[in-house]
């Protein structure tokens, strides 16, 4: 789950250097656990949309010993700065914490602050590469997987419609193709209907899209960055830039614009991770004309997913331990992917009829549960995600907003974006 607000970078360099420098001194503090006749209070922390209020209660209800306060963080930047500082401080987190997969690798680095996921209950539960990436260097499992991002095109049909493009999914696949030339080729031919309605809703939005389908976009495995260097990354974010000079909307996502330009034909497409779906039926309640096509640019893409974890300072880790487990269970996952379609990330949900069969009333029916699962299998690129990946991943949006607001040119803003990198150390 996303995304980032715009913030300074000597703000995310300080912070970073602040959290490991605290932390370096700082007890794991494991905190005891509560008598059997006390009511158990736990506390969760997350962000965005995860699907779990309807489960909170459920989950009340079969534990009436249990009282579960949820605490919601507008944005995964919000979550990473709230969880970064209170964990360097040593108190003052939620019994379970979740953690967005770009910050997670920088995390791992103080892996013995988190309990440690270890029972026959969740094994093999999870996709392997899932469960690879909270796995530290000694071979723990520190955070219960939640859900992944395989992504689709979402779009509005009543807005193809008025700009004579065709409007079943199954056309509106052909027409946004397998690539990304094709994807913007299509918001030419949009744009040139005089709809007046901009093709898709910003550049640093595309640029997740087109990032998680590099291998190595920022960092060697070893931990060289090479984020300044890689050609890749430079073609990438020229290509981004030229297309968003035509067809962005200029709409930092999370922003108070973007959020009410649901309601008023803000923009005609956006990549569409399954959690994404939840988020705009929320914000366009009311709206018709949004469903989603069964392609991606590039072919595939998993922009985010996320997990939940019990940090030691919790002073009920059995009950958290027994709580987050219970959440990542397949068959709360596939309520969650109801609710909110954040997309399964537990391989007996993955091949669930439940799945397979799930429709999306507010994307006009769509075949949500289908055509993710679609999009998942598309998925060829694991892009490697270091200890620096979201600190550089932050500049780069940045210099891409820098550029959309027009108080930079392409060229500056890279250049700046070369200085922040480096900057990070």
């Amino acid at each position: 789950m996303k995304r980032f607000p715009r913030s300074t970078i000597a703000a995310t360099v300080a912070g970073a250097a602040t959290f490991a420098l605290v932390l370096a001194g700082c007890s794991a503090g494991a905190g005891s656990e509560q008598s059997k006749d006390e009511k158990v209070k736990l506390t969760v922390a997350t962000f965005n949309e995860f699907g779990y209020d309807d489960l909170f209660a459920e989950y009340e209800k079969a534990n009436p010993n249990v009282k579960v306060t949820h605490k919601k963080a507008a944005t995964s930047n919000e979550a990473r700065d709230n969880l970064t500082t209170r964990l360097a401080a040593g108190s003052g987190l939620s019994d379970v914490e979740a953690i967005e997969v770009d910050w997670l690798p920088e995390l791992l680095q103080y892996s013995d602050k988190f309990v440690t996921v270890s029972s026959s209950e969740v094994k093999g539960r999870w996709l392997d590469w899932k469960e690879k990436a909270a796995t530290d260097a000694d071979g723990n499992l520190i955070a219960y997987g939640t859900d992944i991002g395989p992504e689709g095109v979402c779009y509005r049909s009543d807005l193809f419609a008025a700009a004579g493009l065709p409007t079943d999914r199954a056309e509106v696949a052909k027409l946004l193709g397998t690539s990304w030339e094709s994807y913007y080729a299509a918001g030419e031919k949009f744009a040139a209907a005089g709809t007046n309605v901009p093709w898709f809703d910003s550049a640093g939005a595309t640029w997740q899209g087109v990032v998680n389908q590099i291998p190595n976009a920022y960092e060697e495995k070893d931990g060289t960055v090479i984020a300044t260097e890689n050609p890749e990354v430079k073609k990438a974010y020229t290509s981004v830039l030229d297309a968003s000079s035509t067809l962005s909307a200029h709409l930092g996502q999370w922003s108070d614009d973007w959020t009410a330009s649901f309601q008023n034909n803000g923009f005609a497409t956006m990549l569409c991770p399954g959690w994404m779906l939840g988020v705009i039926s929320g914000n366009a309640e009311g709206v018709t004309g949004w469903d989603i096509a069964d392609t991606f640019p590039g072919g595939g893409g998993n922009w985010g997913g996320s997990y939940l974890t019990v940090p030691k300072q919790s002073k009920n880790q059995a009950e958290a331990q027994k709580l987050a487990a219970w959440l990542t269970a397949p068959e709360q996952q596939l309520k969650a992917f109801a609710s909110k379609g954040t997309f399964p990330s537990q391989v007996d949900a993955l091949a669930s009829d439940e799945l397979l069969g799930a429709v999306n009333p507010f994307f006009n029916n769509a075949p949500t549960g289908q055509i993710l699962a679609n999009r998942a299998a598309a998925v060829d690129v694991t892009p490697f995600k270091g200890e620096s990946y979201f600190a550089i991943n932050d500049a780069m949006q940045q210099a891409l907003t820098r550029v959309e607001d027009g108080t930079m040119t392409a060229d500056e803003s890279w250049a700046q974006f070369t200085t922040d990198v480096k900057a990070l150390g």
